[in-house]
Order: structure tokens, then C-alpha cells, then sequence
């Protein structure tokens, strides 16, 4: 019987030939990350364990995202533990205010995981990594402070879905749109402890940022990971952003950095979908979860109080890029909030010099520093009683926001900033 792409990377990750669905694999980890919430309860954590210090200290990523810059006493406390415990151990990838950014934007930009990799994270959007052909997946602090220490972490081998996509998506259609589509299909448990692995001629039409923001969200399905074949674009992205140490090597040996692995054509599949691109429109969820999703058509309409473009999900120049198209020379709406919140330090930057941060605030809408912050609720945009809101986040849970009877509509950047426009759910094309 063949193996799938990620039981695969785990075969290999176990150092093992084969592994079968439901196996239990212990496996050899290529990064551990944890963030300003889950990284201090690690940390104490790893002092029930008889081990000094980290198993390696360029494997590991410490990113202060969720609360940071800091929001209270609390959330200083936080992120001092997370910085007196990367100094002491000299952790070479602990990023903070400056030079930070949300995590799982961060990470593939700076080249820190890469295809091949096995990789857990104490959050459970880590499954981001899949569109880089990479296994990861969101874990518990205890399975993180192992993890920190030893290097290796438990498995049971995922049996699989695969989306076989087809087409070419229209104009305002992006990644988030086709994901919200899926969950809205099989449901938040329809992937319940699988993989979903996407492949079909329609990924060649994806970008990268679309992929990630997919593998990104195949937790709402319930997935342990979302992963994409690695093809032209992976590849280009990978040695774009690959960092200079590697990157030299690589041009020294010729040795890749990266390792391909690709699904067996005998691999088995719980279930395949096939998805036409093409005939896809887009997609809100509203409250209160992701699968319950109407296409633009029927939302429409919609009264909003606040608008949020940004989070691990949709905070990429790609984002930001169409979000600007569409408010370029035009108002927000009286009496509407507009938080826009640049992924990373680097996308700020680019957005700064592409002209984007000057069309938002001439439009209306503020803009943040890199920062998680309302997504969960955190703070820079908490909801009150009764208000909605559409957001480019990836949750829309009672109260995820703020105020429990708050409404959240989970939604592209295009669709958020169509309707920053209108003051309520707005189809892109009609703005």
C-alpha cells in the first residue's frame, strides 16, 4: 500500500520505511515554536523534565504575537519569561517587537521552515506550513516543552482527504474564499484528526499566499494538517526566502536545503473531492463557526460596526495589496471602525512603499503593527455587545472577539474592504 505525502514526511521524520494510518511514530522534529500565550507555559513545562537547556537552539522559534507589544502587566510578564529564557539559551529565533511579525507569516518569510520539514507548534494555525510541502501541526505546551527538550514528539500517522482542485478562480475568489468554501462542505469536523492534502491542476493557479492562507485554515475542519504538492512556485518561494547561511551552502554543494516528498499513486484516501475552481464566488461564515457559510450573494447586505484585515490568515502583501485596490480613492464608511494589520515587519514595509498604508488612512482606517490582537479577542478592536464585524481571521466563535453576543463574518480582504466601503456586506465587484 502507498504512502501519502504526509505519512511520508513522517516515515522519514521516524526514520522509518513505511508508516500505515494509525500507526504511533516518534519523530524527529526540524522546528518548534511557540508563542507570548502557550511559549511560558512551556517553559515552566520543560522543568519537569531531568534535561538541561533546548535540544538545539536554532530549531526552536519564540514569537511574543498574541499580546504583543504588550497590552497589560500580564502580557509583559509574558514576554519578559519568553526573552530571559531565549537569552539563556540562546535561541536563535526568538522575534519581538521591532522585528517580529505573527507567527505564521513569519516563519516561511524568513525561510525557517521549509518542504520536507517535520515541525509542531503550541498553536493550532502552525498547520500554516503545509503550503511549503512541510507536516506541521498545532500541538498542546506540554507536547511543545518535550519537544523544546528532546527534539522529538509522538505521532499517530493521520489517515487522509484529498481536494483534487480543478480551474482557474475568478477575479475577487482567493484562498480564503475556497477554504471557507471546503469547511462549509465537510464541516468543522469533517476532517476530525486527517490530513488534507490538496492537489489537482488547479493549484498551479493558487499563489503561494493563497496556499498558505489554506493549509492555514484546515484546523477549522478539524485537520491535523493541510498540505500542498511542492511545485515551481514552492520552490521559487523557498529559495527567495531562504536564508543567507543556507542559501550560501546550497551554492557551495549544490545540496538542497529542502526535501520533496510526493503522495504514492497508490496512496489511500478516506474520501476525494473534486472543487471547480472556476465556479466558486465569494465566501462569508457567518456566526458562530466557519461552516456556516453563505457566498457573497446571500450576505450581501449585512450591517457591520467594524472591520479587521489582517491575523496569521490573511495579514500577507497579497492581502494588503488587494484590500488597497479596492479602497484606493474612496472613503470608509461614516460610523464604521477599520483596523488593518500588516503580518510582518516586512510586509509593513512593503506596504509603506507600494503606497498602501497612505490609501488606508486616507481612506479612514487605522493601521497596526504587527500584531494577533483582535483575532482572539486580544485587544486593538474588541467587539461590544451586539456589534458585527467582518474580519479576514479564521475564527468567528461566541465571543472570540470580545462581547458574547457579539457577530463575527469571516471573509476575504477583498469582500472586508469592499465592505469598510459600504458600512455593511459588499460584493468586490460592486464597489
Amino acid at each position: 500500500m502507498g504512502m501519502t505525502m504526509t505519512q511520508k514526511i513522517l516515515a522519514h521524520a521516524a526514520g522509518l520505511d513505511h508508516v500505515e494510518a494509525g500507526q504511533l511514530i516518534m519523530a524527529n522534529l526540524d522546528m518548534v515554536l511557540a508563542n507570548d500565550i502557550t511559549g511560558p507555559v512551556a517553559i515552566d513545562g520543560m522543568k519537569k523534565f531531568n534535561k538541561q537547556g533546548v535540544f538545539d537552539n536554532t530549531k526552536i522559534a519564540l514569537v511574543p504575537d498574541h499580546f504583543s507589544p504588550n497590552k497589560d502587566i500580564q502580557s509583559a510578564h509574558n514576554c519578559k519569561y519568553m526573552r530571559d529564557f531565549a537569552h539563556a539559551n540562546n535561541i536563535k529565533h526568538f522575534y519581538e517587537v521591532g522585528e517580529m511579525g505573527i507567527e505564521h507569516a513569519l516563519l516561511p518569510e524568513k525561510g525557517i521552515v521549509t518542504a520536507g520539514d517535520t515541525v509542531i507548534g503550541a498553536d493550532s494555525h502552525t498547520c500554516t506550513y503545509g503550503a511549503l510541502g512541510a507536516f506541521s501541526t498545532g500541538v498542546g505546551s506540554t507536547d511543545a516543552a518535550a519537544g523544546m527538550s528532546t527534539g522529538k514528539a509522538w505521532f499517530k500517522v493521520p489517515s487522509a482527504i484529498r481536494f483534487v482542485l480543478t480551474g482557474k478562480p475568478a477575479k475577487w475568489v482567493s484562498g480564503k474564499d475556497i477554504i471557507l468554501h471546503i469547511i462549509g462542505m465537510i464541516g468543522v469536523d469533517g476532517a476530525l484528526y486527517r490530513s488534507m492534502e490538496f492537489t489537482g491542476d488547479g493549484v498551479a493557479n493558487l499563489s503561494m499566499d493563497d496556499r498558505f492562507t489554506i493549509a492555514n485554515m484546515a484546523i477549522e475542519a478539524g485537520g491535523k494538517n493541510g498540505i500542498f504538492p511542492v511545485d515551481e512556485k514552492t520552490i521559487a518561494y523557498i529559495e527567495e526566502h531562504m536564508p543567507a547561511d543556507k542559501k550560501a551552502e546550497y551554492l557551495k554543494t549544490g545540496k538542497k536545503p529542502y526535501r520533496i516528498f510526493q503522495a504514492d499513486d497508490d496512496a489511500q484516501y478516506d474520501e476525494t473531492y473534486t472543487i471547480d475552481l472556476s465556479t466558486l464566488r465569494p465566501t462569508v461564515a457567518y456566526p458562530h463557526l466557519p461552516e456556516n457559510t453563505h457566498t457573497i450573494d446571500e450576505a450581501a447586505g449585512i450591517e457591520i460596526d467594524q472591520v479587521v484585515i489582517g491575523s496569521c490568515t490573511n495579514g500577507r502583501i497579497s492581502d494588503i495589496a488587494a484590500a488597497a485596490q479596492i479602497m484606493k480613492g474612496k472613503k470608509v464608511a461614516k460610523g464604521l471602525r477599520v483596523i488593518v494589520i500588516p503580518a510582518t515587519q516586512e510586509v509593513y514595509l512593503q506596504a509603506l512603499e507600494a503606497g498602501y498604508i497612505q490609501t488606508f488612512i486616507e481612506a479612514g482606517a487605522i493601521v497596526s503593527t504587527p500584531t494577533c490582537g483582535p483575532c482572539l479577542g486580544g485587544y486593538m478592536g474588541i467587539l461590544a455587545e451586539g456589534e458585527k464585524c467582518v474580519s479576514t481571521t479564521n475564527r468567528n466563535f461566541v465571543g472570540r472577539m470580545g462581547h458574547v453576543t457579539s457577530e463575527i463574518y469571516l471573509a476575504s480582504p477583498a469582500v472586508a474592504a469592499a465592505s469598510a466601503l459600504t458600512g455593511r456586506i459588499t460584493d468586490p465587484e460592486t464597489v
